[in-house]
């Protein structure tokens, strides 16, 4: 008996010992990481443009943002086998040299999309009020219907705009049958907005997607709203649409050469944010989730189904909307700018455009539109159809 508990306890002492051997070099911006992992690994949290080959050295696994570019350059002969980001998109990470090397890589598919939902309602809500016009009027093209764009869609139908889809990827899988080439989007769309990953090479690619090619066949008086990834648009043309009256506005959430933002080019848009659409709370905790769940997976750390334990309760959380008498619209709107107004994050952007990263990295708390209770009158039925549609808590 003794010789079995000592031996159980050399064992767990052992384990232990192996587990704190693991080494892991995180972003030091990726919300609720710290202290979850440390417990099984040593960890170090380093400026996302400060992990390097220097840093990296002995180091078995990254947790990283975009800002992290894992190229051969950072990671040849590194002791690298696991890098997670913690974002929807992963072009920063060459992932043909990661496969050939056995790096196992992985992202946090949809973690923000709801997140990215809620901003693209605010900015489509904020149009058309500035603009004295009814989303009902007009025409949507999506190009992009992933994770996000298939939620923004959910927002168009709702409103009762005309949507126009297009994916090539998910059209050659599925039919193409509810889908319309980028040529229609262009000619028949008021609002065009981007939802597709950077693909730099191959029949999907999307680099320079709108380029001046394909600002030669849009609708004169159009809107261009992008939250893809800035090198979806050619910087140079975008300046000529809208000096031109090609574009009506347009709306950036992300730029080329970030964070050396084109300061020119936001003084044009309409609306300017610093890559902050997928920056809500929830979405955050949902991408750490992910990549915590899937290194300890990897490794074989004992967490499992991990979530931070609670997120932060927004202020006001109940919106009574009863006695607004507008229509519908008008009742949205006002409960999405409750929750969040992109206004807000345009005037901070263009008081500081030299503060980028700062405003990402110091991102306030935004709380999606489920941590929100509306209540409404009875007769409020289709704002009650809108909100509900939209996870909104409705009483």
């Amino acid at each position: 008996m003794v010789t079995a508990y000592y031996l159980y306890f050399k064992f767990s002492y052992l384990s232990r010992q192996i587990l704190f051997m693991l080494r892991i070099i995180a972003d030091d911006k990726i919300p609720f990481l710290k202290g979850v992992l440390e417990p099984y690994a040593s960890v170090i949290y380093l400026p996302g443009n400060k992990i390097t080959r220097d840093t990296i050295s002995g180091v078995d696994a990254l947790i990283i943002r975009t800002r992290t570019k894992c190229t051969p350059e950072l990671l040849e002969k590194s002791s690298v086998k696991f890098i997670g980001t913690a974002t929807i998109g992963f072009d920063h990470i060459d992932t043909h040299y990661c496969e050939k090397k056995g790096i196992r890589w992985i992202n946090a598919p949809g973690c923000n999309s709801f997140s990215v939902q809620q901003y693209m309602c605010s900015v489509l809500l904020k149009i058309s009020r500035e603009f004295r016009f009814r989303l009902s009027e007009k025409t949507i093209g999506i190009i992009g219907v992933g994770n996000v764009g298939s939620k923004v869609e959910k927002f168009a139908r709702l409103m009762g705009m005309r949507v126009l889809l297009n994916d090539p990827p998910r059209a050659r899988k599925e039919g193409s049958k509810g889908f319309c080439d980028l040529e229609t989007i262009l000619k028949e769309s008021d609002i065009i907005t981007l939802h597709v990953p950077l693909n730099i090479v191959g029949d999907d690619s999307t680099w320079h997607l709108i380029d001046e090619v394909t600002l030669r066949k849009i609708r004169k008086g159009s809107w261009l709203i992008n939250t893809s990834r800035g090198e979806i648009a050619d910087t140079s043309v975008l300046h000529s649409a809208l000096d031109n009256g090609i574009l009506s506005g347009a709306v950036f959430d992300v730029w080329e050469n970030e964070p050396d933002i084109d300061v020119t080019l936001m003084k044009k848009a309409f609306i300017a944010t610093p890559h902050i659409a997928g920056y809500s709370t929830d979405g955050k905790a949902n991408g750490t989730s992910m990549i915590v769940n899937s290194i300890s997976e990897f490794f074989g750390l004992p967490l499992r189904n991990w979530y931070p334990d609670s997120l932060p309760v927004p202020e006001n959380t109940v919106i009574d909307l009863r006695n607004i008498n507008d229509d519908y619209e008008e009742i949205v709107r006002r409960a999405v700018f409750h929750t969040y107004n992109v206004t807000d994050d345009d005037i901070r952007l263009r008081f500081s455009p030299s503060d980028f990263e700062k405003l990402r990295g110091d991102y306030p708390v935004r709380r999606e539109f489920p941590a929100y209770t509306v209540r409404l009158a009875s007769g409020q039925s289709k704002a009650r159809e809108i909100l509900s549609g939209l996870r909104f808590r409705v009483i």
